[in-house]
């Protein structure tokens, strides 16, 4: 099996969300359901029908997180240096505009692109990868090709 590269803050994240899901949202749809059986004809029952949607979703969330951590590499993302690997908080500049943006690199699990944790898989990640401070990439984008220039590579 595939091992999933993790920081220890997503590892952490999931496992929570995990522990949540298990410990409280289970718990709660099964409590659903049972009240949602005792009003009777549950072909018509909206309650029911919706409570058991729900029940389907957490329980397929429970296996994918459940896959994710077992498969889970944990990188101590502080105790690493030196160019842009899997981890590190990069800023980068906009060779045209001068905007700069802050990303960290990470796994497919915990990317989210609003929050700044850029998928290692992306086209901006993939270049980025392997460079230093001062360096120049070039990245193909949907709107064109872009370039940037790494201002500051960190590891918290």
């Amino acid at each position: 099996m595939e091992k999933v590269p993790l920081t220890e803050q997503g590892f952490a994240r999931l496992d929570a969300e995990l522990k949540k899901l298990k410990l409280e949202e289970r718990p709660a749809v099964i409590k659903a359901i049972a009240e949602a059986r005792e009003h009777g004809d549950l072909s018509e029952n909206a309650e029911y029908h919706a409570a058991r949607e729900k029940q389907s979703f957490i329980e397929g969330r429970i296996k994918e997180l459940e896959s994710v951590i077992s498969r889970a590499e944990v990188i101590k993302v502080s105790r690493m240096s030196g160019s842009i690997k899997f981890g590190a908080t990069v800023t980068i500049a906009d060779e045209d505009t001068d905007e700069e943006k802050t990303y960290q690199i990470v796994g497919e699990q915990e990317a989210d692109i609003e929050k700044g944790k850029l998928n290692m898989k992306s086209p901006l990640a993939r270049a980025l990868i392997g460079k230093d401070e001062g360096d120049s990439v070039e990245v193909r984008t949907p709107g064109g090709t872009r370039s940037y220039e790494v201002v500051s590579i960190a590891y918290k």
